[in-house]
């Protein structure tokens, strides 16, 4: 026996395998086209030489295996094929009992690929979460992923659909401020990522796009599944390039991972075929050692004298945070302490202090609370923190502003202001306290008032738990139950439509984070938000979805998803069958209500087939009892509150 062959079980029982056909079987790496013809068991090449057709799907007629594509025909034992010189390779074979052996020549070890080389400078960086797809023009380049997932580098997340993906990437880098991957073949994988990317680019969240692409020799020849996708991501990704056989490739994904992180935007690398198995002739991954600076940068000196000469003079000064002072309310919690003032949220930045604070005024703007409006319109300052001025928080112009910043085009975005200071905000913040000595006299504690408020506004939430149509649960009573009953720490993932303003107006924020699709607001973000913040954190802290059934059917099947990778995700759905939100507009537009009712699946029924926990709730008694179970169940869960339309 030659020492090089090496021996793979291909087929446990040949009588599996019947007289006169042929199948496909896998010995190590290579396929095998096994065919039993004339009482012959023969092994040989699965590949027609003509474009690689899979010849074990073939079939045998007339005495020859013919190729399933093209219909060329060979001899079902190899060899030669008639008066061509294509014939098919044969592999050595032998029997055990009833067990087919393969033997092939021993396999190479692996010779490190450009994609080798790229994935590991991308977990070098920290990117090690990857949601997306493996398909035919990205198989390099997912090779190169499963390695990296093997040595325990990386998790990959395969979901059902390309948008999906990159809403999870998405919201990974909303929650974290790091970059997550999607990834995608050529083609529609990649475009319908769109969407996705889109919501990371608007929202500031850092993200790196991977795609396959068709081998460059046949780009632009309307190829199958062929899409210019450097042209198609152009409005999309802030850096935007193809990989191409002369890169620097290591340096090239050091370049678009520093652009995701400095930029908090979104890079974009596209892979031809035929570059992700190019070997990497010795070339060392790269690492952010000596590549990237710290950026707690102070403003300039004039910009903060002003500021505290500013909130000096101010009595009633309150602070407004927005998403992008995530990462600092410590530094921003001591600095309200020390003034005694209110301190609210734009939508985005619900949950970064907890309601249950003595400062904390809630929500600001149409998905808010009324604390929050009052304290803004008896202000005498408003200090604004890494906010956006968005309509829909809707803060006033009318009242002195200083506005505290990283970006520079974020300042003043929409009209003047009194105050602008750019700085890293910690650091801003950490430089004003310092100074409260000088700033905090005659300020007008604002504490008592502000528990007087809300006590104000929780008898009218109780007022409105009594409202009752008998067409469904109210939103007010979903979502008393949910702050009842829902882990403080909970990250809390927000679709979009009156489900979403449901929620930021009446669930009482404790430790949570919350994510949502902001600028884009877009539907659907739930539930791939949710394998987003799995990925992020977990089981560590509890995540739970709240969506619309106009949302949550844009990504149904991604509950398989939870349910293969067992994310203990709890899933709550209102159920109204109706784009309620959609109605509401048309209806206060003065146009009739068209195209906007829904047919549902019982989409508790729909988690229990999927593997996971369904539950209904039709009326409010129900729902405290279903929200526990939820809750205490170990795994995926879906409850399905049978909602009011009008209730809300």
């Amino acid at each position: 026996m030659n020492n090089s062959i090496q021996w793979y079980k291909v087929l446990e029982d040949k009588n599996e395998l019947q007289e006169g056909r042929v199948m496909t079987v896998t010995a190590g790496h290579t396929d095998v086209c096994l065919s039993h013809h004339k009482g012959k068991y023969t092994a040989m090449t699965n590949k027609c030489p003509h474009q690689g057709g899979p010849l074990g799907e073939g079939s045998i007629e007339n005495g020859l295996l013919r190729c399933p594509w093209h219909g060329w025909d060979f001899c079902p034992h190899g060899g030669s094929s008639g008066d061509f010189d294509d014939g098919l390779e044969t592999f050595d074979l032998k029997i055990e009992g009833d067990t087919i052996y393969v033997g092939l020549e021993e396999e190479a070890p692996h010779e490190e690929t450009v994609t080798d080389l790229m994935a590991e400078t991308m977990v070098n960086w920290g990117v090690n979460r990857v949601f997306g797809m493996v398909g035919h023009s990205n198989l390099g380049l997912a090779d190169a992923l499963r390695r990296q997932e093997e040595k325990g580098n990386l998790k990959f997340i395969g979901i059902r659909h390309e948008g999906a993906a990159a809403f999870a990437a998405s919201a990974y880098g909303k929650l974290t401020g790091k970059p997550a991957a999607c990834f995608a073949i050529a083609g529609p994988g990649s475009t319908n990522m769109f969407t996705g990317l889109w919501d990371a680019k608007v929202d500031r969240a850092p993200i790196l796009a991977l795609t396959g692409q068709v081998a460059t020799q046949v780009v632009g020849t309307g190829n199958f599944q062929e899409v210019d996708l450097v042209r198609a991501f152009q409005t999309v990704a802030e850096f935007n390039q193809r990989v191409e056989h002369q890169s620097r490739h290591s340096e090239l994904m050091t370049l678009a991972i520093k652009h995701a992180i400095l930029n908090r935007d979104v890079s974009h690398l596209t892979f031809p075929d035929q570059v992700q198995v190019l070997p990497a002739n010795n070339a060392k991954a790269q690492t952010p050692e000596g590549r990237i600076t710290q950026l707690s940068i102070a403003p300039p000196q004039e910009q903060l004298d002003a500021a505290i000469a500013k909130i000096k003079d101010a009595k009633r000064p309150v602070i407004i945070v927005g998403h992008g002072a995530r990462f600092h309310m410590e530094s921003i919690i001591a600095f309200a302490e020390k003034l005694n003032c209110g301190v609210m949220t734009t939508f985005k930045g619900k949950g970064q202090i907890s309601d249950s604070h003595p400062l904390g005024c809630g929500v600001l703007g149409r998905s808010g609370t009324p604390i929050a409006s009052y304290f803004m319109n008896e202000s005498d300052l408003l200090i604004v923190i890494g906010a956006s001025f968005s309509n829909h928080t809707g803060i006033t112009p009318k009242k002195p502003i200083i506005q505290i910043d990283f970006d520079p085009l974020a300042i003043a975005k929409f009209h003047k202001i009194d105050v602008a200071v750019l700085g890293e905000i910690s650091r801003t913040v950490s430089l004003l306290n310092e100074s409260i000595e000088v700033i905090s006299n005659n300020k007008i504690d604002q504490t008592e008032e502000i528990a007087t408020r809300w006590e104000i506004w929780r008898a009218e939430k109780q007022k409105r738990l009594t409202e009752e149509r008998g067409q469904g649960v109210s939103s007010i009573a979903v979502f008393d139950t949910l702050t009842r009953l829902a882990p403080e720490n909970a990250v809390m993932c927000v679709d979009v439509g009156n489900n979403a303003y449901s929620f930021g107006r009446y669930f009482e924020s404790k430790k949570h984070s919350f994510l949502m699709s902001g600028y884009l607001g877009s539907i659907g973000f739930a539930l791939p938000a949710a394998i987003g913040a799995w990925a992020a954190v977990g089981n560590e802290r509890p995540i739970i979805a709240v969506a619309g059934d106009g949302g949550l059917c844009q990504y149904l099947a991604e509950f398989t998803t939870l349910v293969k990778y067992k994310m203990p995700v709890k899933l709550i759905v209102l159920n109204n069958n109706e784009l309620g939100k959609i109605t509401k507009e048309q209806r206060a537009g003065g146009w009739d209500k068209w195209a906007t009712d829904l047919i549902n699946p019982n989409f508790a029924e729909y988690a229990k087939s999927c593997g996971g926990l369904g539950i209904k709730a039709n009326d409010q008694k129900d729902l405290e009892e279903a929200m526990k179970r939820l809750f205490s169940y170990d795994g995926p869960g879906l409850l399905e509150v049978s909602a009011d339309v009008k209730l809300i």
